[in-house]
């Protein structure tokens, strides 16, 4: 069962505090058994990939959700009540938007990103696809 130390840091990464959800993370990664410390590491990666992306930095953005997304890949579909494959598939969504622009392209993609899912919307008899940073939904909240 997570400690409540994981589910500060899993509302951090929501809320978009991604520095702090580092720290949070990386606390618990430093005492963690090697099955939950890759699983710690992988979303660490993808809140600092996202912190990066505040930042316009895109090289570190594009490194850090694929280490992420490779890292995390063999906890699908849920572990540790979180929705690991949901998580996987909005991160890979933000990369592979990342990855057809420029790196000079970085701030106008993140001032495009958008806080709903992603969908596409017709505009001009053209499809397009809006992107959003990742959120991690908790499967089993008894709380």
């Amino acid at each position: 069962m997570p400690l409540p130390e994981f589910w500060q840091a899993i509302a951090q990464f929501n809320e978009q505090q991604f520095y702090a959800c580092h720290d949070t993370l990386e606390a618990l990664w430093l005492e963690a058994s090697e099955t939950d410390k890759n699983f710690y590491q992988g979303i660490l990666q993808i809140a600092v990939a996202c912190y990066h992306l505040g930042n316009y930095n895109w090289r570190g953005a594009v490194i850090l959700l694929g280490e992420g997304i490779k890292r995390l890949s063999d906890y699908q579909p849920v572990y540790e009540d979180i929705d690991v494959t949901n998580l996987l598939e909005e991160s890979n969504r933000l990369l592979k938007g990342l990855q057809q622009i420029e790196p000079e392209q970085i701030a106008q993609f993140v001032q495009k990103l958008q806080p709903s899912i992603p969908v596409r919307q017709q505009h001009s008899q053209e499809a397009i696809l809006v992107y959003r940073l990742p959120t991690i939904i908790r499967v089993n909240d008894d709380t």
